[in-house]
This record gives C-alpha cells, structure tokens and sequence, in this order.
C-alpha cells in the first residue's frame, strides 16, 4: 500500500496545523488524496510535494490566489520540483546579498560611519510583495505604488530609502535615551515619518486609523519589528506608541 499521511500527521512533519491544511484544501489548493470513512483527511506523496511548493511560495511573498495560478499552471511534478529549487536558489542569492548587507550595516553602525541606502537595502525587493499587497489593499494599490515607484530615478529612490533609514535611527537613539513618546523632540520624529508615508501614493490622505494600524503592524509582522528593534530592543513598539500619540492629537 502506498504510503499516506492522516491530516494530523502531515500538519505535524510540515510544522504547521490541521487547520491550515484544511483552509488549503477548502480553496482548492491541497485536496486530500482520500477521505476515510471515519471522515478524516489522508494525504499521499504527491501532496507532500505540493504542500511543500505551498509552503514555498508563502515564504517567497506570494498570496494564497497567485498559488493557486502557479498550482494550477505546473502540472508535471518533476518540472514544479525544477521550478522549486530554481526559486530556492534565487532566493539564496537574495538572502546572501541581505547578508552582506547586514554585515555592512553593522560594521558601519559600530564605527559611526555614514550609512548609505543603497548599501541598507540591497537584496531588499518592493516587487517581492506585490501579491501580499493586492491580498491586503487590492491590485490598485499595488498599480498605483508601483507606477510610483517605478518612475523615480536611482537618486530619488535612494533619497526616499536613505530617509526611513534616518528616521528609524533616530527613533531607536530617542527609545535608548528613554526620551517619553509624546515629548515635542519624539513627536517630530513622527512628524517626518508622517511626511515620508504622506508623500507616497496611499491612494488618499494618511488617516488616524491607516497610521495606527501601521504603526501595529510594524510590531505584529517580524519583518517591520526587526527594521525597528536593530536599532535597540523594544524600538518597534516605541515607535507604535509614538505614532498613537501623534494620531490621537493631529489626525
């Protein structure tokens, strides 16, 4: 008999839950091989190799509708698996040049030289997200930020970068000094980093509520916390409670 794994079991090897697995089956993208007649899910090796270009794909950015497009456009499993490991390759380069990056930031950091954008972000790319941000906002924002994006020269492109990059320092210096968040030298900080996020196409005015909810999200989702907290520990919500205090009073 060949080999097949109860939902329990496969949620287990994949590190993940059952009741993932079963939201990928609800959408189409993971159907069990056979349901017993106990009503539970089983699955064979075949879904053992879609659950891992799943799981690959969530990794790389990608929204549970662009999947189901790459699922169902890669029939033949030995092509999807040469597909996969091209994508972990690229990825590999990506994370090596973040490496250095890093590296670059750090050794700089340490020295109190001058950081550069273009040295902060390389390996960092805003079309890597394109598909979580048509989930989250819709293709219209996605359109609108990547025209934006797009028709900027390298100069302008790294003037905006190079401007986050300061403003997350000197929120991390002002959290070090224990400088309280609704302090008038704190506050403009938040002010500049209103005027940042105004200046980019939020397809209309920056909001109390689209203020806030970002500055949560630069908490909840690792990759934002980590952008703050480098520069000392709890700066990401240092810069959430910042940002609370400013829109409860300006917007």
């Amino acid at each position: 008999m060949a080999a097949e794994w109860s939902i329990q079991q496969l949620a287990t090897v994949a590190r993940t839950t059952s009741r993932t697995l079963r939201h990928y089956g609800d959408l189409g993208l993971l159907p069990p091989s056979r349901i017993g007649s106990n009503g539970y899910r089983y699955y064979d090796q075949e879904s053992l190799v879609r659950l891992q270009r799943i799981l690959l794909l969530r990794e790389l950015g990608l929204g549970l509708p662009a999947i189901a497009e790459v699922l169902a456009g890669q029939k033949d499993t030995a092509a999807a698996l040469r597909t996969h490991l091209e994508l972990l390759k690229n990825e590999q380069d990506r994370i090596a040049r973040q490496i250095t990056s890093v590296q670059t930031t750090l050794r700089k950091t340490e020295a109190g030289e001058q950081l550069m954008a273009d040295e902060v972000f390389d390996g960092f790319d805003h079309a890597r997200y394109k598909d979580e941000v048509i989930e989250r906002w819709g293709e219209n924002a996605w359109d609108n930020s990547n025209r934006w994006w797009s028709s900027k020269s390298d100069a302008e492109k790294q003037a905006f970068q190079q401007t986050a990059l300061d403003i997350a320092a000197d929120y991390g210096r002002a959290n070090m000094a224990g400088l309280p968040v609704d302090s008038d030298e704190v506050q403009a900080i938040v002010q500049r980093h209103y005027d940042w996020l105004a200046s980019t196409p939020t397809n209309g005015p920056v909001t109390a509520q689209y203020f806030n909810g970002l500055g949560d999200m630069y908490v909840a989702d690792p990759r934002f916390a980590k952008n703050y907290d480098k520069h000392g520990e709890g700066t990401a919500e240092y810069v959430r409670d910042a940002m609370r205090v400013y829109a409860s009073a300006r917007l």
